[in-house]
């Protein structure tokens, strides 16, 4: 039965409704009302719905309109900060001012967005600009607090996003003082706080709606309870966060942060400086020797590998005594001021997050090197073996321990660490806090669906534990024209993904693709090595060359679309939230299919848990996993109804092995073709070609005129 709700809403998105009257360019769409309709009747009985909405149905509209004419306060959380930027400054109120809804809205982000007084203030006089470039950006965010409303810090467009001041003048969930900071009163982030209580709607991201479910102290608890509606776009970005915010980390930066602000704080109490000189830079020091000691550690492993080398786990000791050394010298000067108090209480939260991360080593065995990414052999192995072999596993399940169903294991970056304990499942906690929300749940994404069902992701978010209704579903196709935009290729001749010579021969099967487009490509890889391989054998061509690494990703993407025909070699990171519309992009290639790399513990762990509870750790992970990367990737290529483009998928495995048929079905329905000849004749004609033709044709030279 049709509630109020639906029926508004729909007729909102319908021909002749508000927002075709009031939104300029306004396009209607049957599958947005159908996904409008939904979402309403979830909003309106309190329900839950995990709905896939492909791309161009205009879903930030469909849950926009329910959202705003329920008059029900609603959360609504996004995958980034720039999806999160967008959806706030530009969908909203075009959706709003067209339904004449005055209802109040607020921004809301974690409290790192946000300009710190307190610290800014201690940053200034301190001899810590690395260069002068710095130290003039330094003085800009000096000279805009003065002027700022909101203290967010993306309204400064010049200042990076890893730039190294942002940890000078912003807080985190650790060095906060709170209500005993003398900026209290003036704090944007209390601020920001307060215009989300008072709102009817709220835009948050997903690492801030974590962290106030996983009570990580941001300080933002009080919004959430009186929420009737949460709307989780991008929702198949939360399982992967959830797991982060559902457990623990200590990494090198917070440790440096602390013995650096523990120094500062001697400008308030300079008596002090005698004392905490020494422990601090010693802190630093251990900082530095541990990272150097993990030198000869993988990438990447788990808390047992890291054990196995003496050094390390003396570096690990000195590092904790650093620690209490540390915070004995100053829980005495705590009482002098909120800082030193502050600083005392994070050398203890942080030698208590290592210490549990050294408490058990029962871990799952590391891959030794990252290079081994390379080899998707073991995925085939475990595809076609239908059957878990239960003697291998009862031997795997008594030799491998686990303390809570969380894995220990820890990560090298150029110059610093992360120790990290992830739970393997957050199915519980997540359903725990849906249930005590009592409100509606509305999960979407373009991804979500895996050969049209969603068990993989409903399981992930908690939606099928027992005693729970299951979810409603709704799967709404892209309304693109896929028969006359598109053609999927896929090459005659490649190798098996695994030998050596796979991406020299990859290479060369795309080059009459990219010669047919005149470049306008982006080609994805399964690891950065390959990436860089193919990077050597295309330099010289005729087209730019834009390749990952070379400049931060939006730079990047700015020259890129500023070439008109450049091609861009990206991997995975360039899978998702990355926009190309129009001829600027007409390729995609998509090298092989992104089953995750086995050098990741916390893969490997999951994988050997589905293992020992009597699942398939292929059909149940690694195959749902990869088939959502692969239609992330080829979501790149047709980003509205005007454009066109070809998706080159080159693993032979798609055609080779059964489970190629899971990908090829979850893909949306792009005629399909083996040869190249099809590729050129897709494309238009080079009219500038086509003019040299003619000319050579009519025996004009350059100097017939």
């Amino acid at each position: 039965m049709t509630n109020r709700l639906s029926e508004a809403s729909r007729a909102a998105l319908a021909d002749g409704g508000e927002l075709s009257r009031n939104i300029p360019a306004f396009t209607t769409r049957v599958a947005q009302q159908d996904l409008a309709a939904a979402i309403a009747d979830a909003v309106d009985s309190r329900g839950t719905l995990l709905a896939e909405a492909g791309t161009g149905t205009g879903k930030t509209f469909a849950y926009l309109v329910p959202a705003l004419l329920s008059g029900k306060k609603t959360i609504v959380s996004t995958g980034t900060r720039a999806l999160q930027d967008q959806l706030y400054h530009r969908d909203l109120p075009r959706v709003r001012d067209a339904l004449g809804i005055g209802l109040k809205t607020a921004l809301l982000k974690g409290r790192a967005n946000y300009l710190c007084h307190y610290r800014m203030r201690q940053a200034q006089g301190e001899p810590r600009f690395a260069t002068r470039e710095l130290a003039a950006q330094f003085q800009r965010i000096v000279a805009w607090s003065g002027r700022t409303r909101m203290g967010d810090l993306a309204e400064l467009d010049a200042l990076p996003e890893d730039s190294p001041l942002l940890p000078m003048v912003t807080s985190s969930a650790e060095n906060c003082l709170g209500s005993e900071c003398p900026f209290f009163a003036d704090c944007f982030v209390v601020q920001a706080r307060q215009r989300a209580q008072a709102a009817d709607l709220v835009v948050v991201n997903h690492h801030l709606l974590l962290a106030d479910l996983a009570l990580k102290q941001e300080g933002f608890g009080e919004i959430l309870p009186g929420a009737q509606t949460f709307v989780v776009d991008e929702a198949h970005q939360l399982p992967e966060l959830a797991a982060q915010f559902f457990g623990e980390a200590l990494s090198a930066r917070p440790l440096v942060e602390l013995a650096r602000d523990a120094l500062t704080e001697c400008k308030q109490v300079p008596s002090a400086l005698a004392a905490v000189q020494e422990p601090a830079r010693a802190l630093e020091q251990c900082v530095r020797s541990l990272r150097a000691a993990m030198d000869e550690l993988p990438v990447r492993g788990t808390r047992r590998r890291a054990a196995e080398e003496p050094a390390v786990e003396e570096a690990f000791d000195a590092l904790a005594d650093a620690l209490r050394h540390l915070h004995g010298v100053l829980q005495p000067l705590a009482p002098a001021s909120p800082g030193f108090d502050a600083c005392a209480a994070r050398a203890v939260e942080f030698e208590g997050r290592l210490q549990r991360w050294r408490d058990d080593s029962g871990d799952a065995e590391p891959k030794e090197d990252d290079e081994f990414a390379e080899d998707f052999a073991q995925v085939d192995a475990a595809a076609d073996d239908t059957q878990d072999d239960d003697a291998t596993a009862k031997a795997r399940a008594a030799k491998k321990k686990r303390d809570d169903g969380s894995v220990l294991w820890y990560e090298l970056t150029a110059r610093g660490f992360r120790l990290s304990r992830t739970p393997l499942d957050v199915a519980g906690p997540l359903a725990q806090h849906r249930a005590q929300s009592h409100a509606a749940w509305v999960f979407t994404s373009a991804t979500l669906a895996v050969g049209g069902r969603f068990e993989h992701y409903a399981i992930k978010l908690g939606l099928y534990l027992k005693g729970d209704d299951p979810p409603q579903t709704l799967l709404v196709p892209s309304p693109f024209d896929w028969e006359k935009q598109a053609l999927c290729y896929l090459p005659r001749g490649l190798p098996d993904p695994t030998v050596r010579n796979y991406n020299e021969s990859m290479v060369e099967k795309i080059r009459p693709v990219l010669e047919a487009s005149r470049g306008r490509a982006f080609v994805l890889f399964a690891s950065h090595r390959a990436l860089r391989e193919a990077a050597e054998l295309l330099k010289g061509g005729p087209w730019p060359l834009f390749v990952q690494g070379e400049a931060p990703r939006p730079v990047l993407l700015e020259r890129f679309r500023a070439s008109g025909n450049g091609v861009l070699l990206g991997a995975a990171s360039f899978r998702e939230g990355v926009d190309v519309a129009g001829d600027a992009l007409s390729v995609v290639v998509i090298d092989k299919l992104p089953f995750a790399a086995p050098d990741d513990p916390v893969f490997e762990a999951r994988l050997d848990a589905i293992r020992r509870n009597g699942g398939n750790p292929f059909r149940d992970e690694q195959l749902p996993q990869a088939v959502i990367a692969l239609k992330q990737g080829a979501g790149r290529l047709i980003r509205n109804e005007h454009d066109r483009g070809v998706l080159v998928l080159c693993d032979p495995r798609l055609t080779s092995k059964t489970y190629g048929s899971v990908f090829l079905n979850s893909l949306p329905p792009l005629p399909k073709t083996r040869h190249v000849e099809d590729v050129a004749a897709f494309f238009p004609p080079d009219p500038a070609a086509e003019l040299d033709l003619v000319e050579a044709g009519l025996g004009l030279g350059s100097g017939d005129a």
